[in-house]
């Protein structure tokens, strides 16, 4: 049975989280975990990763997921 209070298609959202790199262009920043598209049933609070302060790698501190600058 389908639960009615989940939207009906799930397919249209990325698996938050699944990737553990996520490579960032200059011009995506500021960047945020979870990123846009992700579905947030399941997902943390979003939190902006500060990648260009870091030599260019930052991880989400609820995740781990890395985040590289380009």
């Amino acid at each position: 049975m389908v639960n009615p209070d989940t939207a009906s298609d799930q397919q249209a959202y990325s698996t938050p989280n699944a990737k553990t790199a996520i490579e960032v262009k200059p011009d995506d920043l500021p960047i945020h975990c979870p990123t846009s598209g992700a579905s947030l049933w399941n997902s943390h609070p979003r939190v902006y990763i500060p990648v260009e302060e870091n030599g260019g790698e930052a991880r989400c501190p609820y995740c781990g997921t890395l985040f590289k600058l380009l």
